[in-house]
């Protein structure tokens, strides 16, 4: 049976754009509740300015309260050298450095141009593998932009070939404001491997803006890309995008692969049980479908 990893992102892009601020012990609870139920990879926090993104501003407390588990990798969003201080300090065993493929967006998003941001990007990536860290660069709005719309193929073309000679351990494109289409999944995933040739892992981010993340899930796996973004509930958004609204939600992506013949090391039951918890926690109601109708049979 063929299997895809999941990379939980609740605890970080699932909470930054909530108006529920949760205490530091919530989100440990989250994560531990996420390593429960089978997650590997979780992508735990941001170290970002606290005043741009004030849901995650106690990152560092976070790092330090959080319990270590074999076999679970802990990632940091870091986007400029204070951010990879902080994260290595903390003690991650991932960054993830975002590059937003618009100028304008990349702007609002980190006070930097695209090119600005590759050239960041490549030296937050050396840093951290010199130390050890496992290094991913997302390419954010690969799909479409919230500013300038349509991303043509040449400009993610260009911001791609800097990106892989930034020599990152994984490749990821991001749907940011959920504009993506199955075809566009197949088209720019093709475009990414061309360029980042046949050993550089591929990564899918996906919201569910539009109701589209779950085809798009299915034509990541089509495009050979098995390594998949989610957040549990379907919690998230990004706060610099308007109406970039709910992650694709984990147990909804678990039920869809499993029924499809695909494994995944995460426990459906358990994840369910997670988003209801986090629906509490956060005071409203997430768009989760498993949450509401169950599993089947």
């Amino acid at each position: 049976m063929n299997s895809v990893q999941i990379v939980e992102m609740a605890p970080r892009d699932g909470l930054q754009n909530e108006s529920a601020v949760l205490t530091t012990e919530a989100k440990v609870e989250l994560i531990e509740r996420a390593v429960r139920a089978g997650t590997r990879r979780i992508e735990v926090t941001s170290f970002v300015n606290p005043q741009r993104v004030p849901q995650l501003a106690d990152a560092d407390e976070l790092m330090a309260a959080l319990p270590r588990y074999d076999g679970v990798r802990y990632a940091g969003l870091v986007m400029n050298q204070r951010g990879l201080d902080r994260a290595l300090a903390g003690g991650v065993d991932e960054i993830d450095v975002v590059v937003v493929a618009t100028d304008t967006f990349c702007q609002r998003n980190q006070g930097m141009t695209t090119a600005e941001a590759c050239a960041t990007a490549a030296t937050l990536v050396a840093e951290a593998k010199a130390s050890g860290i496992f290094a991913t660069i997302t390419i954010g709005a690969s799909f479409g932009c919230p500013f300038e719309g349509e991303v043509p193929l040449d400009r993610l073309s260009e911001v791609l070939r800097q990106v892989v000679a930034a020599g990152p351990d994984e490749l990821a494109l991001a749907d940011t404001i959920g504009v993506a289409v199955p075809t566009d999944i197949a088209e720019r995933a093709a475009l990414a491997r061309s360029l980042a040739g046949p050993d550089l892992p591929l990564r899918l981010h996906l919201h569910d803006t539009r109701n589209t993340a779950a085809a798009n899930a299915v034509a990541a796996l089509a495009a050979g890309i098995t390594t998949l973004d989610a957040s549990i509930g379907g919690a998230g958004g990004c706060p610099f995008a308007p109406a970039a609204t709910g992650n694709l939600a984990t147990e909804d992506l678990i039920y869809l692969l499993r029924r499809m013949g695909w494994s995944t090391t995460v426990d459906l039951a358990e994840t369910i049980a997670s988003a209801g918890w986090l629906e509490k926690q956060l005071g409203k109601t997430l768009p989760s479908a498993l949450l509401r109708a169950g599993s089947f049979p």
